[in-house]
């Protein structure tokens, strides 16, 4: 059984975790915390989870003040790896960080202050990370590489309706790596947007399923600078890139061609060409094993715009993201899933104003997965919609 952590909009973490492990297999720990039962997981294709750890003991509690309770919890864990430790021979680094108390950082700290004092005493020395939060952030964690070896160990204890959770971490999210992905390729362009890579990996998740470690191909039809593509290649798939503008198939190439000689990856890059998503016939349709794109967001806005600018940027986003679906859906094999971003608008009072499609896609041909789920931050103006369709 393992523990994850959720990025920053949980309900799409949580069910980038269902589409990957099974429903049957992912549960709600806190609204921040999911329980995993599987052999292992690879973290690195997992956009939206911060930590993955391994869970070594749950304890059932009574009703309990949690300064009392975490005083319990603390004196268990001070016992046991106190006795697990004596005898190693080599100095360990250990931070701790809670989830669901509502305790103090220091109460934390405090924790691997007297674990530290105890094993002293046996000659082991032990390096504590400082907690400022209860929790240690994924960029603490990643810079001290907790979790990726046994002298290097982060405790994430979790306290749930009924039980407290204690598990070893099994790493964090590796920043580094995104950020060399995302701002080291050497073609970016924000006037089109700029989909990141984290939620490039969830969209391919959320379209593949349980199908995400079988070889295949992917189709991005608005391809851009070519970050689904480049995602996809790293986890050894088989790509097709199509954009309407010739300068995106150039700056897709270009990243591709970068990402390769780069990154190891077994994926080949079969197509990379300019098209029409409306009405182009994409030769290996047939063999698409899952489509994978941000469609047409319109124009940006810097603040919400009047209802007939909005009217009418909405009316031209159906019209083409309905025409796109309306192509490629006679060319899919029923049961082909697809995760597309479609836009949505956000108005001063904060709702959201959808696509037309999105109220009945069955119309185009598709059932809806699961129910659209909006990515964005709370000052942007135009949100994207995560909407997983498939193949009827």
């Amino acid at each position: 059984m393992f523990i994850a952590t959720l990025g920053r909009q949980p309900e799409i973490s949580f069910a980038e975790l269902e589409a990957v492990f099974g429903r049957q297999n992912v549960q709600p720990a806190t609204p921040d915390i999911a329980t995993i039962d599987a052999d292992d997981i690879d973290l690195s294709i997992l956009g939206g989870t911060t930590k993955i750890a391994k869970v070594i003991t749950t304890h059932n509690y009574a009703n309990k003040r949690d300064s009392d309770l975490f005083t319990d919890i603390s004196r268990q864990i001070t016992n046991h790896y106190t006795d697990k430790w004596r005898s190693v021979d080599h100095k360990i680094t250990l931070g701790i960080s809670t989830y669901g108390f509502n305790i103090p950082p220091r109460a934390v700290q405090k924790t691997g202050i007297i674990l530290k004092s105890s094993l002293r005493k046996s000659g082991v020395s032990l390096r504590l990370i400082p907690n400022t939060e209860s929790a240690l952030s994924t960029a603490v964690s990643h810079n001290n590489k907790l979790g990726l070896s046994d002298n290097k160990v982060e405790l994430i204890i979790v306290k749930t309706k009924t039980s407290v959770i204690i598990a070893e971490s099994r790493g964090a999210q590796n920043i580094t790596a995104y950020t060399r992905r995302d701002h080291g390729k050497p073609k970016r362009d924000a006037f089109v947007g700029m989909l990141p890579p984290k939620l490039a990996q969830i969209m391919l998740n959320l379209a593949l399923g349980s199908k995400n470690d079988t070889p295949g191909l992917i189709l991005d039809p608005f391809c851009g600078t070519g970050t689904v593509l480049q995602e996809a290649l790293l986890r050894q798939f088989d790509v097709i890139g199509t954009d309407l503008s010739d300068k995106m198939v150039s700056y897709t190439q270009e990243n591709l061609n970068w990402i390769t000689k780069s990154h190891k990856h077994t994926g080949q890059i079969i197509e990379i060409s300019q098209a029409d998503a409306t009405n182009n016939q994409w030769s290996n349709a047939q063999q698409i094993s899952a489509v994978v794109c941000e469609t047409y967001l319109g124009q940006p806005f810097s603040a919400p715009p009047s209802p007939a600018k909005l009217k009418e940027v909405t009316g031209n986003c159906n019209h083409i993201i309905s025409g796109f679906l309306k192509n490629i859906h006679p060319q899919l094999t029923p049961g082909t899933r697809l995760c597309i971003a479609v836009p949505a608008w956000r108005s001063k009072d904060g709702s959201l104003t959808h696509l037309p499609l999105t109220r009945d896609p069955s119309r185009l041909g598709f059932d809806l997965v699961r129910p659209p789920m909006i990515y964005s931050r709370p000052d942007q103006v135009v949100a994207r919609e995560l909407l997983v369709l498939v193949v009827k």
